[in-house]
């Protein structure tokens, strides 16, 4: 499988800052590649490098086959681009701004209006196309601005935070037609701050922190980075904490906030048989007792706080 986007040594400085210090990035055609990191980290500036929207001030920035330094008219022709704000008309309907869209785009009126009603039923608008869209919940108003980004039926779909401020249901909707798209064969790149949305979106991953890739790979690969699975105690009492952290394997720590006591562990089913045999034979009274994978959020933080210097 050839990759849609490839970069290479990508770096980019406004005034003293270095907004890309060195980024390497590939992406596999057909597949959903998020890409995480802080505020500030350099996710929208590699997503507007991408999209020609900026130049880098060195190394090699690669679209759908195309340099996007060189043939930057190339990319644009095969690229879409859904950014953080919504960029539909309200006082328009859902047809009449799709219909607009494709006319910017130089796409002929009757191929505009087909293009228009194929765009409204594919992401379940039809019924509400000929409504203004300031009548359209958070999550319509979304999906219609991801139609919008696809009327040229680009290669490749850059999303920066497509679902920042949506209810759950609403992101759901978004998620939704994602995987729609990436089904039919386009290629999108997710930069978004909702580690849950990574997970359940993205193929493979790359965290980035300070303008360059501190880690990636897939959520299972990164998640193994911490160590596995591991077990949590839960205790009623917080008396209890310490001599709960001793009936676990060895490497515990304790949050006495939330009164757990946690352990990675490798063989699951023999530990928590262990840690639950340990903890009656000690006589401590837990309130809750579970294995459990390393969330994403706590990836994210691990791998970021260790591209910060000591003060």
């Amino acid at each position: 499988m050839t990759d849609a986007i490839v970069v290479e040594g990508a770096h980019k400085t406004y005034g003293r800052k270095k907004a890309l210090n060195g980024l390497d990035l590939r992406v596999e055609r057909g597949t959903v590649h998020g890409v995480l990191g802080p505020n500030g980290a350099g996710k929208t500036t590699a997503v507007r490098m991408l999209a020609t929207l900026l130049r880098p001030d060195a190394g090699r920035v690669e679209v759908a086959g195309h340099d996007a330094r060189r043939s930057p008219d190339e990319v644009r022709r095969r690229i879409g681009l859904l950014g953080q704000h919504a960029a539909v008309d309200e006082e328009l309907s859902g047809r009449q701004n799709l219909d607009m869209f494709a006319r910017l785009h130089h796409i002929g009126a009757r191929h505009a209006r087909v293009r228009a009603d194929e765009l409204l039923e594919r992401f379940g608008l039809a019924d509400t196309g000929r409504k203004a869209v300031k009548q359209y919940s958070g999550g319509m108003r979304r999906r219609l601005d991801l139609a919008a980004s696809l009327v040229t039926d680009p290669e490749v779909l850059f999303l920066d935070e497509p679902t920042t401020g949506l209810d759950p249901r609403g992101r759901a909707e978004v998620w939704d037609s994602v995987r729609s798209l990436v089904g039919g064969g386009t290629t999108v790149l997710l930069t978004t701050q909702y580690l849950e949305e990574a997970d359940q979106l993205a193929d493979r991953m790359s965290v980035i922190d300070e303008g360059h890739v501190v880690a990636e790979g897939t959520a299972d690969a990164l998640k193994a980075k911490l160590g596995g699975d591991r077990i949590d105690v839960v205790v009623r009492d917080a008396a209890q904490l310490a001599r709960a952290a001793a009936v676990l394997p060895p490497g515990a720590t304790v949050d006495p906030d939330r009164r757990m006591a946690s352990a990675p562990v490798t063989d699951r089913m023999e530990a928590l048989t262990a840690v639950v045999r340990g903890l009656r034979d000690a006589g401590i009274d837990a309130e809750d007792v579970a294995l459990r994978r390393p969330t994403l959020d706590e990836v994210f933080l691990s791998l970021t706080e260790r591209t910060k210097e000591p003060v």
